[in-house]
């Protein structure tokens, strides 16, 4: 990583290890999902948007299951007995050992620190020539965190736990994020004098900054802007809690970046979306990660709209429509009760109520082609794979097997009859 034009070792440790046994759950808790996406991954995936490629997980409860959503070809430490903090990073000693730089050290269950805020601590350690590096926030109502101590001249001296404080230290409201920059050289030392004499028992890995500050090694914190990105998952109240913090932050990005959200509290949009600008948002969207509109779109009420899509300028989809692996082109218009998967659409369409593309064949997902200024009419059945030209036209009703060529009307339908009926 280059920090002021210096190239710097940097790598993390996660602690993913915890039982979570207030999350009720027969899962790991650090599997557990906000907005599609499960928690560790969420702080995997933090460390990558940081540039940080060398990453140690520490897992132990029910390892294989966060195993399985990070994958097979990432580095793993094994904490059998959960002892604590400092226990859990020394697990992870032999991937430090003969190293030289910064090890950041984060936590599976907090998973909505922002980029920004990791690179101001990695940025301020390396600067200031730190050798622990805290994150730490402000609360009125400190109760049930670390409590940062400090000296006269603002220096931190050490972090105490919340069932080790003093009546004095009870009051601090400056409570440690568990969020850590380290020396990697000095963090293995300090790692070796840490003991379990406090009230759990444990290894605290916060016990690592009184001892560099009994060396006399330098150490500083941040202290982060919005409290809530060091929210924390341990039940499903808090699981609730971090999905909506995480909406409304994702939606007041969008709507400053010139996106209009009519009802934000209905409206999710998952991360790592882009909207144009001047797109409408209506009511009781839903629009999962990846998905890229261009501008001048209108999406909603009611619309879900699934990965992979990329729509581009002046498209409409309209309620109670759902696509999925989809690209719509310019101007086109989906306007109700549709369902488009796997799909590729050319500009000026308009498709019609009730179409959906049967995409799937029982074993494998199959693809519909349709070119530019197609006319579907309602309750068309397009059983993939087929194609559609330029300029087709599709008659209402119709169930379309057969490709149908560019300037071609496709009617599939039996002729209609009329018959008498029988009065009782």
């Amino acid at each position: 990583m280059k920090i002021d034009n210096e190239e710097v070792y940097v790598m993390a440790i996660i602690m993913a290890a915890g039982k979570g046994t207030r999350m009720k759950t027969n899962k790991a808790k650090c599997v557990h999902k906000i907005m599609d996406k499960e928690l560790v991954r969420r702080v995997y995936d933090l460390t990558q948007k940081c540039g940080i490629d060398d990453v140690v997980t520490v897992v132990g409860h029910k390892r294989e299951q966060v195993m399985k959503v990070l994958g097979d070809d990432k580095k793993y430490a094994i904490q059998e007995e959960l002892l604590g903090t400092g226990h859990a990073v020394m697990q992870a000693k032999e991937f430090l050992e003969g190293k030289q730089g910064k090890v950041v050290v984060l936590n599976g269950d907090v998973p909505i620190i922002r980029k920004e805020t990791l690179d101001t601590l990695i940025e301020k350690s390396v600067t200031n020539k730190e050798y622990a590096t805290l994150l730490t926030a402000i609360y009125e109502n400190p109760k049930g965190y670390g409590r940062i101590v400090r000296d006269e001249g603002g220096n931190i001296q050490k972090i105490v736990e919340e069932k080790d404080t003093d009546p004095y230290q009870k009051e601090i409201k400056e409570i440690n994020a568990g969020v850590y920059c380290f020396d990697i050289e000095e963090l293995l030392k300090a790692l070796d004098k840490i003991k379990p004499n406090n009230a759990q028992s444990e290894y605290y890995l916060t016990d690592v900054i009184k001892i560099m500050n009994d060396k006399g090694l330098k150490t500083g914190a941040v202290i982060v802007e919005d409290n809530t990105e060091i929210l924390g998952v341990n039940d499903r109240m808090q699981l609730e809690l971090l999905t909506q913090v995480l909406k409304e932050r994702i939606n007041r990005e969008h709507m400053a970046n010139g996106v209009t959200i009519e009802d934000a509290k209905s409206t999710y949009i998952y991360d790592d979306v882009v909207i144009g600008r001047d797109t409408v948002i209506h009511p009781n969207s839903i629009i999962k990660s990846g998905v890229v509109i261009g501008e001048d779109c209108e999406i909603g009420p009611n619309a879900y709209i699934r990965e992979n899509c990329k729509l581009a300028d002046r498209v409409k989809i309209g309620n109670f429509v759902e696509i999925k692996n989809t690209q719509v082109g310019e101007g086109t218009k989906i306007p109700h009760l549709i369902y488009m998967g796997d799909t590729v659409i050319g500009k000026n369409g308009n498709v019609g109520c009730g179409t959906i593309t049967c995409n799937y064949d029982g074993v494998n997902k199959n693809k519909t082609v349709i070119g530019d200024n197609a006319f579907i009419g309602s309750n068309v059945n397009l059983v993939a794979p087929v194609t559609l030209g330029d300029n087709v036209l599709i008659a209402a009703g119709s169930t379309i097997t057969d490709d149908v060529p560019s300037d071609n009307m496709g009617i599939a339908r039996e002729r209609q009859t009329n018959k008498i009926r029988k009065k009782k």
